[in-house]
Order: structure tokens, then C-alpha cells, then sequence
């Protein structure tokens, strides 16, 4: 399994995942579509051509989505029960159409389930940075993983 269990992480572990993605105008425009954003900033490009960004800025929530994406094989692929929430996700900089992604993650807090005593609970914190090395999207994600079967 690719993703490790709960008893296999510890605070301050640090993984730069290799999988990137470079966003294309097909990915941006698909998911504006399948979640029902028409927002012209996202689609428009003489629209977006007159903003401050002077072009199509890819969907936020896809950049998060993709975030969140590009760690599951390294941190929970095969051993999580559920996410149990997102919170603080901020994008500093915009993604356009062409930008290569790329997520770091580090674990920023663990503990034993309450309700569970088969899982653990980790926070991990994903950053995602651009080719420029700017940080576009960085979040933190409460996760319940199993632990081993030792």
C-alpha cells in the first residue's frame, strides 16, 4: 500500500511528492463546468483579459482539489478511513493555464482516536507551489487512518 498508516507517521515528517501536474485550459474548464462555476474570470478570456491578471485564473477550488490530489498516493492511499476536514486553505498567488504544480506535505499533529482504537487521527499540512517556487494553495487536512495490523 503507498499510503502509511497511522503508527507509521510521525510530527514533522516531511514528504515533496513527485507526482506534478501542469493545469491545462481543458482541466479548468471541465471542472468549472462539473461544479457549476460561470465565473468569467475562470472562463472568459476577454473578460479576463481586462482584470488585473490580464487572463483566465484556473479555478481556485480545482487548485485545491489538485492539492489534495497530488498527496494521496504518499500519505493516505489504502489506509484512510475518511478526511475528517480541511480548514485554513489560502491561495496566495493565482495559478493560469500552463503552470506546473507541485505539493510538499508535512504532518503537523497526530492522535490516537477517541472512538476508534483501530485509527489515528493526523493534520497533515500540504503546500503547493508553482515553477516559479510561489506557494499558489496551502491547507491543512485532518485525516483518520487505520493503523497497522501488527
Amino acid at each position: 500500500m503507498a499510503g502509511r498508516y497511522f503508527d507509521e507517521w510521525t510530527v514533522g515528517d516531511h514528504i515533496a511528492h513527485d507526482i506534478r501536474r501542469t493545469v491545462t485550459e481543458t482541466d479548468n474548464l471541465l471542472f468549472s463546468a462539473l461544479s457549476h462555476n460561470p465565473q468569467p474570470l475562470h472562463l472568459d478570456a476577454e473578460y479576463a483579459a481586462g482584470t488585473e491578471f490580464g487572463r483566465i485564473v484556473v479555478n481556485g477550488t480545482f487548485t485545491f482539489a489538485l492539492t489534495v490530489g497530488l498527496s494521496v498516493g504518499d500519505t493516505t492511499l489504502g489506509t484512510l478511513v475518511t478526511n475528517l476536514g480541511y480548514d485554513k486553505v489560502t491561495m496566495p498567488k493565482p495559478v493560469f493555464i500552463g503552470d506546473t504544480l507541485r505539493v510538499e506535505t508535512e504532518v503537523t499533529e497526530l492522535r490516537r482516536s477517541n472512538s476508534r482504537p483501530d485509527a489515528g487521527i493526523v493534520t497533515f499540512r500540504h503546500i503547493t507551489l508553482n515553477q516559479r517556487d510561489e506557494i499558489v494553495c496551502q491547507c491543512l487536512r485532518t485525516a483518520m487512518l487505520k493503523v497497522t495490523m501488527s
